[in-house]
């Protein structure tokens, strides 16, 4: 039969060739994920099956490669004092074994000489069971309800017959039949004794020959887990790094941590008189490898004891009062002053981990599961196709300040957005114009990305309304203080939105960072750009107009809106407030000229200071000094007492820093300084800073010119001291805090990072730092590198300190410098 027949509507409905295939593509492209899901269900499957089934094989090769850990850093200790590799891995394992030895020997001496003495302490059990079972005997609260329950169920019993009563009653009754079991010769008792230790006897041989052939072999198999973790060989070694330090570090800290409480707990048993002291401080010192049931395991042993030795009650209560005191202690100090950082899981990962491998690999499992789980963390953290793992077991945040307040908005959840931004004000030291910059601004970047995107009608609404509460909030809690400018000088603002809806909260929170600067501002709103719409901006009064823009391109419509708004009111001035993603033309000094108003700031705290120059005051003559810490005296004299103002090798080894910071981070210039009292000295830079060209005199070296100073109110570095920590500058020009600093105007320097040197006693005597004629980025990853090589250089410092007697001597005087002396000698 024709098709047409079949199907008399087929004309009417009729698709055109291959929609078929463009209308199965979508369900294909949407099938793709849950195919991809259920084929990650299917291997994870496999994978656990495969540890289940080979535990016998796995669990004592997982146990040997932890133990690898703990014993490579003495192995490698021996070979740098010239031991080859062969003898210092066996005089390690020898060394091991002999300690587990003289351990074992112990212990069991401990427990036979415990053995003996147990009979003796009948006596007092029966004594104290007696009395316990008295005091259950005797009439409590609830006494009478239980008497009223047992007649209840003797009558209940009486009136209802037993089942088989009659059987018994005809066949008599039922003789219980005990078997005896039969008694083992004592060869036959050596052999169970032998069957019942093969398996942990067999255990422990794998796990050493493990470990002999991991130790010999260390650089083979690194070789090739680098090769199974990718070609990629930056991030292989930082997996394999990474993972290694975790877990050598989580193994000796616990080592330390139990070895603290283990001896606490033998001296104090033995104090009070517990019998066997020294072999239960042993036993919780070793139990405490198992997380969670260890230590009240290990707790259970002296308790039963002290309760079995004392008649009466007053050596339990001593013992469960160490107990308690040594697990505060341990907890709340020891731990947290050996650990320093976590292992980076967060607590639900580290139960919910025991639990699995507990049930995998039994208890050894229990006490491998916080390492086998920090290997599986930090594989989730450098390899793309397995970062679920970092999100599920790390104790990092997954969301940031911006995308948290941002989701609750989404969800309808004002209230919560609120409470999250008046904790990071606080956070941020009760500074709002740094919360709107820092987090608020953020959150209407996503908004201003999902706005076309992905957010539906209900989202955008909850959003506005969101935002509107919060901003009232804000401004309710944080009101502007009292006019501190006199009137004459008051110059209305007005902030606008450029466009969106967006846009004109975004200007709320311009007006009130202005508000809270002692500057009149106010908002109003705007819309489409007609004449109506201008009517309705009644600027007359108006001498300073904000527009605040969080589009990505709004070059033309900012320079059409200026041109209409300078039309209408010749007088206005207009700041420019461009918050999205900055276009690079619009870095350029003329950008304002360009888009015809008087200013352009592409952050909040920049739009701040450039209505405030309008206002009258000056940004190129402000900038804001370090402080001076509270301990400088004291950090002065620790830094003229170390000596290394003198040091030829110390000034060397800067040098040699200089140098390698400026090549690892291409850098055009790289200094170490030292800040004293009164100014910032420079003990030696590398690279020379020229504007308009980041390379020019990249080699040289200012180490053997003598130090060069500048004032301490105009340094950089000077912040770092007072702040105790790096500090980035991305774009100085741009900053409020240091775009008035003329020593920084004068190099032209855009760019500034600088890490913190500090000596072994913690005061921070100056800072390695980094300088730029261009504004660039700089990631956290970055500043830690940076750190680190600044912690080096101060080990240098301490071997140079410690060589030489650290003699304490007169900072030298600066060098004249001569007329035409470049920028360059100055250090920022």
């Amino acid at each position: 039969m024709p098709r047409s027949d079949l199907s008399p509507s087929a004309g009417a409905n009729a698709t055109p060739p291959g929609a078929s295939a463009r209308g199965e593509q979508p369900m294909l492209l949407a099938s793709a994920p849950s195919l991809r899901f259920m084929v990650g269900l299917v291997i994870a499957a496999l994978i656990i099956t495969g540890l289940y089934a080979g535990r016998t094989i796995l669990v004592p090769l997982a146990l040997a490669f932890l133990l690898s850990f703990v014993l490579d850093p003495l192995v490698v200790r021996l070979k740098r004092l010239g031991l080859p590799r062969l003898p210092a891995v066996l005089l390690v394992v020898v060394a091991t074994l002999s300690v587990l030895g003289v351990t074992a020997v112990f212990v069991t001496n401990e427990a036979r000489v415990l053995s003996e003495q147990l009979p003796s302490y009948q006596t007092t059990i029966r004594k104290k069971l007696r009395s316990l079972a008295q005091e259950l005997r005797a009439p409590g609260m609830f006494e009478g309800a239980k008497r009223t329950l047992d007649i209840v169920q003797s009558e209940v019993e009486a009136a209802t017959p037993a089942p088989g009563s009659s059987r018994k009653s005809r066949g008599g009754t039922v003789q219980q039949v005990q078997v005896q079991p039969r008694e083992l010769s004592p060869a036959q008792q050596a052999l169970a004794a032998f069957d019942a230790l093969k398996r942990p006897l067999t255990d422990a041989g794998l796990v050493l020959v493990f470990v002999v052939f991991i130790l010999l072999d260390r650089v083979d198999l690194r070789d090739r887990l680098l090769r199974l973790l990718g070609a990629n060989l930056h991030r292989a070694t930082d997996a394999m790094d990474e993972a290694g330090d975790r877990i050598s570090r989580y193994l000796i800290m616990q080592l330390m941590v139990n070895v603290s409480y283990g001896i606490p707990m033998a001296l104090g048993l033995w104090a009070i008189g517990v019998p066997g002291a020294f072999l239960w401080g042993a036993l919780a010192g070793l139990m405490r490898f198992v997380p969670y049931a260890g230590p009240f395991i290990a707790a259970l042993f002296p308790l039963t004891l002290a309760f079995a030795v004392s008649p009466g009650w007053e050596l339990v209560l001593w013992t469960v009062a160490l107990i308690v005191l040594l697990e505060l202690i341990s907890n709340n100090v020891i731990e947290p002053w050996l650990y320093g950082s976590s292992t980076g899981l967060s607590i639900l990962s580290l139960i919910v981990a025991a639990t699995f491998w507990a049930t995998l690999w039994g208890p050894v499992g229990l006490i491998m599961s916080t390492p086998l789980t920090v290997c599986l963390l930090v594989v989730g953290r450098y390899l793309p196709q397995l970062a679920f793992l970092d999100v599920l077991l790390g104790s990092q945040p997954v969301l940031d300040e911006p995308t948290r307040i941002y989701q609750r908005l989404l969800a309808g959840d004002p209230e919560e957005a609120i409470e999250l931004s008046v904790t990071q004000i606080e956070a941020l030291k009760g500074s709002v114009p740094t919360f709107y910059g820092q987090v608020a601004l953020p959150v209407l970047r996503m908004a201003m990305g999902d706005h076309m995107r992905v957010a539906t009608p209900e989202h955008r609404l909850r959003l506005f309304q969101g935002m509107d509460a919060l901003l009232d909030d804000l401004q309710e809690q944080f009101p502007p203080p009292a006019a501190t400018i006199p009137a004459v000088q008051q110059q209305p603002i007005v902030c606008l939105g450029g466009k969106w809806e967006l846009d004109h909260i975004a200007a709320r929170m311009a007006a009130h960072a202005l508000a809270l600067q002692g500057w009149p501002a106010q908002t109003r709103s705007f819309g489409t750009l007609t004449a109506e719409h201008l009517d309705e901006l009644a600027l007359d009064d108006a001498q300073i107009v904000c527009v605040v823009w969080l589009a990505n391109e709004p070059v033309a419509a900012a320079r059409h809106f200026c041109r209409r708004l300078h039309r209408r009111w010749p007088h206005v001035r207009i700041v420019l407030a461009l918050w999205g993603e900055p276009l690079e033309p619009l870095t350029e000094q003329d950008a304002a000229q360009a888009l015809g108003a008087e200013a352009v700031a592409l952050s909040l705290a920049e739009t701040v200071a450039r209505v405030g120059e309008l206002q009258g005051g000056h940004l190129q003559d402000a900038f804001e000094e370090a402080p001076i810490p509270e301990d400088d005296a004291e950090r002065v004299q620790a830094l003229l007492a170390s000596g290394v103002l003198h040091s030829d090798r110390v000034r060397q080894a800067c040098l040699h820093t200089a140098k390698r910071a400026a090549d690892i981070f291409d850098m055009p210039q790289a200094m170490v300084s030292l800040v004293d009292g009164e100014h910032q000295i420079a003990l030696c830079s590398h690279g020379q800073l020229v504007a308009g060209d980041g390379l020019a005199g990249r080699e040289r070296d200012d180490a053997q010119a003598g130090p060069a100073r500048m004032p301490r109110r105009l340094s950089l570095c000077a912040h770092v001291v007072a702040q105790r920590q790096a500090m980035v500058v991305p774009d100085v020009a741009r900053d409020a805090r240091f775009a008035g600093n003329p020593a920084l105007r004068e190099r032209g320097v855009r760019f500034y990072a600088g890490a913190p040197l500090r000596d072994a006693a913690g005061h921070v005597l100056g800072s390695l730092c980094l300088l730029d004629v261009r504004p660039r980025a700089f990631d956290a990853r970055e500043l830690r590198l940076m750190q680190a090589m600044a912690d080096d250089l101060m080990a240098v410092w301490g071997e140079d300190s410690e060589a030489a007697g650290a003699a304490p001597g007169p900072v030298p005087a600066p060098p004249a410098a001569p007329a035409s002396a470049t920028v360059g000698q100055v250090v920022p």
